[in-house]
């Protein structure tokens, strides 16, 4: 590997998905936007869109257009996110936030296991899926023990910590299948089978997963998963999330939130709640008609370019930016935070370093970078492959070095600001 500029341009124009970088709003050609793993960029087709939608559809057509266009959509572009996470269509609904759906769908899994007192999940989860499972668990009067499986490495979690932790007394495990901080990436398929072999149901979170690595639900067997849109699905900031049921439960795991919308009949406004024979049963009230259709553009162009495509870039990228920073971080002290195996991560890349936050801070205050930071050194690089290009991680490791080598961290206090 040459760490040089050039050699990060040839590697550009040796990129078949080079030119997908013109899909997106840029005003700013010298940042380098390492937060995809946080905010997608704009896809332009949304600005489009979003110009129809509102003049046409709520201007000019008003009410009609839940009749026409909107009533539906929740499950419509359900159904477009469902080839993206190998799910079959009728499988997906877009409702609610990340948070909410994993709540609706944490209490449908236990209570289709009844029997069990047992959740597994890991170190390594969102802190607010962990809250959630700590909720529904105050809901039920505390009958779950919650298990957080460790990790050996602070990076990874072994399939034998896996193995040993789910028995016959498991009701849910659940679990991100790219964690948010090191990037680590399970073997879902792996963790599936073995946790239906205990008689466990499985429930997946894809926020970092879902837009960035193949992702293959039916094929796994999983029961359930929720993800976020507002990543790598660049659906815009505080995009409604996805809710993923297997469609062998859906007639009967059962929302704990019940709503008009996920009536069987919710124009017969009958006054007994009787649920929709669906997914539709996960919806609870009204769509976020405006947000849901913001969403569809940058679904239907990950959809264009495929999964496979995507993923053999974002490994070319992150095994790069690896490199790069063997290369020329290590003697400041950073390290590697992310699996070496290509197999074994995602697409985004952490480097840790005991001034992580106030690196940060300089970078993006000084050096025109924007990636972001998680506690308690991790210093997280975002590699979107329809946008992010291999000069992107050659800028980014070289102003990482100019900061180092001009100590301008130090300008920045090590107090934490309210948002990182």
């Amino acid at each position: 590997m040459i760490p040089t500029r050039g050699y990060a341009q040839q590697l550009d124009r040796e990129d078949e998905l080079a030119g997908y970088r013109e899909a997106f709003y840029n005003t700013d050609p010298d940042l380098v936007y390492m937060d995809g793993n946080s905010l997608g960029r704009l896809p332009l087709r949304t600005i489009e869109r979003m110009q129809h939608v509102i003049q046409d559809q709520w201007g000019t057509a008003l009410i009609r257009s839940w009749g026409e266009n909107w009533f539906d959509a929740a499950t419509r572009v359900g159904d477009k996110i469902a080839p993206l996470v190998g799910a079959s269509s009728g499988e997906v609904a877009v409702s609610d936030s990340t948070t909410v759906n994993l709540y609706k769908l944490v209490m449908a899994a236990l209570m289709l296991r009844p029997e069990r007192q047992k959740i597994v999940t890991d170190v390594f989860n969102f802190p607010s899926d962990l809250y959630v499972l700590q909720g529904c668990n105050h809901v039920l009067k505390d009958r779950y023990q919650i298990h957080l499986m460790p990790s050996k490495d602070d990076m990874t979690v072994d399939m034998e910590t896996v193995f040993a932790e789910i028995d016959e007394d498991t009701a849910l495990v659940t679990l991100s299948h790219v964690v948010f901080k090191s990037g680590f990436m399970y073997d879902a398929a792996a963790v599936t089978r073995y946790a239906h072999e205990k008689g466990a149901l499985v429930l997946w979170d894809l926020s970092h997963s879902a837009g960035s690595v193949p992702v293959a639900l039916d094929e796994w067997g999983a029961d359930f998963a929720v993800g976020c849109t507002y990543k790598y699905l660049n659906g815009g900031p505080g995009a409604p999330a996805f809710l993923y049921v297997n469609k062998a439960l859906q007639s009967s795991a059962l929302s704990p939130i019940w709503g008009w919308f996920g009536d069987n009949k919710p124009f017969a406004f009958d006054l007994t709640y009787q649920p929709a024979e669906n997914i539709r049963r996960f919806i609870t009230g009204t769509t976020s008609v405006l947000s849901v259709l913001a969403m569809e553009s940058g679904v239907e162009l990950l959809a264009e370019v495929g999964m496979e495509r995507l993923r053999k870039k974002s490994i070319a990228l992150t095994s790069y930016m690896i490199e790069l920073v063997d290369e020329v971080l290590t003697p400041y002290g950073f390290k590697v935070g992310t699996p070496r195996d290509p197999a074994m991560r995602g697409s985004h890349v952490s480097i840790r370093h005991p001034e992580g936050y106030r690196i940060n801070r300089a970078l993006i205050e000084e050096m025109n970078v924007i990636p972001d930071f998680r506690e308690p050194d991790n210093l997280r690089l975002g590699l979107a492959p329809l946008y992010t290009s291999f000069e992107d991680v050659w800028q980014t490791v070289e102003r990482i070095r100019i900061v180092m080598s001009e100590e301008r961290y130090l300008h920045y206090p090590a107090t934490r600001a309210a948002v990182t």
